[in-house]
């Protein structure tokens, strides 16, 4: 495949992204809090979870490894920030989970999966066949820049990821109000992290298949973070009302 192809296939995905953005803000995501059985076979959560996540990082290192392109430092690095993410989401995540024999879809498992699959050869096509990084690549504002934001959406989504895991005691099923820190703002600062994170990564890697990322996160967090919000305010007659879903004071 030449560049130009690629490119145009990465154009095509993130239409498809948008379009999905538009039926997730008509549809919510039938998984979590929004979980319903008319949406077919159950599968467990946790289980679910290792499903759905591991094919993304195993292709995109299938392509790295057996790519016409010899990977220096600077490339690794940007695997290695993508593979950080993707064993945390993967294996440690799911297994902090306090849920108790709780299902997902095994719908909502089967897109997640194809998601991972065509993110992760979009990626790993990159670093596999165009990737032409160097050391002034490394040391640029935007690097720098864009790590900063990698760090601080990283430290934002595992922090309120644990917030919210902690918010029930062991044995404990229901929902409750969460508060404190960025909660003071957003419904979802854990989704916050993530949109900031590969916003970071897209600016650090400068290339069209990581921008296809960071729009399809959107695509897909943004809706998701928008049902929350509403779920929040139709289960607690006390949540705050100046409270916003995602964005401090705007959205």
């Amino acid at each position: 495949m030449n560049y130009q192809t690629f490119q145009n296939l990465n154009y095509v995905w993130m239409s498809i992204g948008v379009l999905v953005f538009l039926l997730l803000l008509k549809v919510p995501a039938p998984y979590g809090r929004h979980s319903s059985a008319k949406w077919g076979p159950q599968i467990n959560n946790k289980l679910g979870w290792v499903f759905m996540e591991a094919p993304g990082m195993i292709l995109l290192m299938f392509f790295v490894l057996t790519g016409a392109i010899r990977q220096n430092a600077m490339s690794w690095i940007l695997i290695s920030l993508y593979l950080f993410h993707y064993l945390n989401r993967t294996f440690v995540f799911p297994m902090r989970l306090r849920t108790r024999a709780k299902k997902m879809p095994l719908l909502i498992m089967v897109l997640a999966i194809f998601f991972n699959l065509v993110n992760g050869s979009l990626i790993g096509y990159y670093f596999a066949n165009f990737a032409h990084y160097t050391i002034t690549d490394l040391m640029g504002p935007r690097f720098i820049f864009g790590a900063i934001l990698f760090g601080c959406g990283v430290f934002i989504n595992w922090d309120y990821d644990n917030r919210l895991i902690h918010l029930r005691r062991p044995g404990e099923t229901g929902y409750k109000i969460p508060e404190g820190g960025l909660f003071r703002w957003v419904s979802c600062p854990n989704h916050l992290g993530e949109i900031i994170e590969w916003t970071g990564f897209a600016l650090m890697c400068w290339n069209l298949a990581a921008v296809s990322f960071i729009v399809w996160t959107i695509a897909n967090l943004i809706p998701r973070t928008l049902s929350h919000h509403k779920w929040y305010k139709r289960q607690f007659g006390d949540y705050p009302a100046n409270r916003k879903a995602v964005i401090p004071f705007v959205l």
